[in-house]
């Protein structure tokens, strides 16, 4: 039996994505599970053992139809001989190619009006399944069916020899284990914790001997380079801003090298919960009650002030004190307490 799967964009979806993968292997054991999926999130899919097939390049970006180029693919797909299509995201485009396909069961949410296109559809039932992980694994069960619990935890596995590896090339040390910061957010402003407090607490920290390295896309490279000026410039060694500088596979690797993560609401928040690293998610405009970090070492800090979560990309009130009045002394506690 061949499966496949239509991933999310998102590397937070696609690591929430992970229980329904786990309870696919666990349902079908002699399945072959290949993933359909952007390039930029290929790096979470390797480090899930479900995964055991192969992970295909998904070219069509964000509001691309490319009808004739879908129809193309569908066609090489359908060679392969899937008996099932699991479609994770909810618009019409993503469930083309697996109907273009002649895959035989197509499950998803019935999304935009997908009817026919997706034939195995389930209704989403927000307050019965409030959490984004919850939402993907009931499309393992029968339509109707209740979510069954406790639900699996996504958990990332990545090798020594591999965290070796891009330690060396990068000329990093794991000792002292460092502390890394996630500055980013790639849905806007109104979800990144200010670049003063970061560096506040980079400084902070090297006072007491901690490395900190910053991670994130080649997007947050300035907003890593505001934070390691204001903590005093590269001489000073409080930061060393990586943004940009490794692709996802090595953010993998030197998260899972890390005494503790502090974070905004991201993708790599999420990465950090599935490595079981301690973490610190620090939450403004959105919502932990829908996408928290999913792991029994994660701390959130969240001042769940009238206005918030507001789910905006840049603040509506122009303030930001969801983020703001989070002290870089209350972010350092969390760290020295959940290290």
């Amino acid at each position: 039996m061949r499966i496949l799967i239509i991933a999310p964009s998102w590397i937070g979806d696609t690591v929430a994505a992970q229980p329904l993968f786990m309870r696919l292997a666990q349902r079908y054991p002699a399945a072959r599970i290949d993933v359909l999926a952007p390039p930029w999130v290929a790096a979470t899919l390797r480090a899930m053992p479900e995964i055991n097939g192969e992970i295909l390049d998904n070219p069509f970006g964000h509001g691309a139809l490319r009808l004739r180029a879908r129809w193309a693919l569908a066609r090489q797909l359908k060679a392969r001989g899937y008996a099932a299509a699991y479609v994770l995201p909810n618009s019409l485009k993503s469930a083309l190619i697996p109907f273009f396909a002649g895959i035989p069961k197509r499950v998803g949410f019935t999304g935009e009006s997908r009817y026919g296109l997706i034939n195995v559809r389930h209704s989403l039932d927000k307050a019965a399944l409030p959490l984004q992980v919850e939402r993907y694994a009931i499309l393992a069960e029968v339509p109707g069916q209740a979510l069954p619990r406790p639900l699996p935890q996504p958990r990332l596995s990545v090798r020594a020899s591999d965290i070796a590896a891009t330690l060396q090339a990068l000329g990093l040390s794991a000792s002292p284990a460092p502390v890394v910061f996630c500055p980013g957010a790639e849905y806007g402003p109104a979800k990144r914790w200010p670049e003063q407090h970061f560096a506040a607490l980079a400084r902070q920290l090297a006072a007491q001997g901690t490395p900190v390295w910053l991670l994130g896309s080649k997007k947050d490279a300035i907003v890593g380079d505001e934070i390691v000026h204001l903590a005093g410039g590269q001489n000073a060694g409080a930061a060393h801003n990586l943004c940009g500088v490794t692709g996802l596979d090595q953010a993998l690797h030197l998260i899972a090298s890390a005494r503790h993560v502090v974070t905004n609401d991201s993708g790599l928040m999420h990465v950090a919960a599935a490595l079981d690293v301690p973490l610190t998610a620090l939450f403004g405009s959105s919502s932990p009650g829908y996408t928290p970090p999913l792991s029994a070492k994660a701390k959130i800090i969240s001042l769940k002030l009238e206005c918030s979560p507001c789910f905006k990309r840049e603040c509506p009130l122009g303030h930001l004190k969801c983020l703001n009045d989070i002290s870089p002394e209350q972010v350092f506690a969390s760290v020295d307490a959940h290290s």
